[in-house]
């Protein structure tokens, strides 16, 4: 286990049988044989169920439709990328010299590869009720924030229906920056809005994803938004 892993264990609200299945799910490929894909993959799945029984329950009134869209909002690498520097993860995984040197703690990619991994990890020690609670724990929160008038739209298309709605000229995106190797890259993009004197910035695996990270900060910025 890390040295802060209690620190994890606390902040997931779980404690666990077997600290090797923790250690694992916090390990990167670059670092040890014994990595977290495996968990990553189980993770996954368990988290799509969870947040598909939830919102089943929790929204009657939506379609069957609607409901895939708002699951696609929320079970994507950007929602775990958020709830991934909320737990402070980049501070508990283990990384390779290489990966360590290219920041790969604030990578989203591993970052979201890791959160899955840990709901695999409480599957395996604590069962599926374990497991779905965890995940409840961080979800619905971030739940109870999303705009369901907004269901099904992402972050760039919200934007642009914004400004194209008050004839403002719409915003330019910027790659600002790029880490990692080729097979495993961190954008950095910038979304600016010269004429709202707005600028913000986003980071993602791919440069799609870094644009809607950046288009929903500056989303957030806008005068009818906050």
């Amino acid at each position: 286990m890390t040295p802060d892993g209690n620190d994890l264990c606390t902040q997931l609200g779980y404690d666990f049988k077997d600290p090797q299945l923790l250690q694992q799910a916090l390990t990167h490929r670059s670092y040890s044989p014994e990595h977290n894909e495996r968990l990553e993959f189980l993770g996954d799945s368990i988290l799509g169920c969870v947040i598909t029984k939830h919102l089943y329950a929790s929204f009657p009134q939506l379609s069957e439709g609607e409901l895939s869209r708002l699951r696609s909002n929320l079970v994507k690498e950007e929602t775990l990328v958020i709830l991934a520097r909320q737990l402070g993860l980049g501070n508990h995984l283990r990384l390779g010299e290489g990966e360590r040197k290219s920041a790969g703690f604030r990578r989203p990619s591993i970052l979201a590869d890791a959160v899955e991994a840990l709901f695999g990890a409480v599957f395996l020690d604590g069962g599926f009720a374990a497991a779905e609670q965890v995940v409840l724990d961080l979800f619905v929160p971030y739940l109870e924030k999303v705009d369901l008038q907004t269901l099904g739209k992402d972050a760039k298309t919200m934007l642009q229906e914004y400004l194209q709605g008050r004839h403002i000229a719409l915003p330019t995106y910027t790659v600002v920056g790029t880490q990692g190797a080729a097979h495993e890259q961190s954008f950095q993009v910038e979304c600016a809005i010269p004429s709202l004197k707005i600028t913000a910035r986003g980071e993602g695996s791919s440069r799609r994803n870094a644009e809607q990270q950046a288009a929903q900060s500056a989303y957030q910025q806008l005068p009818e938004v906050k």
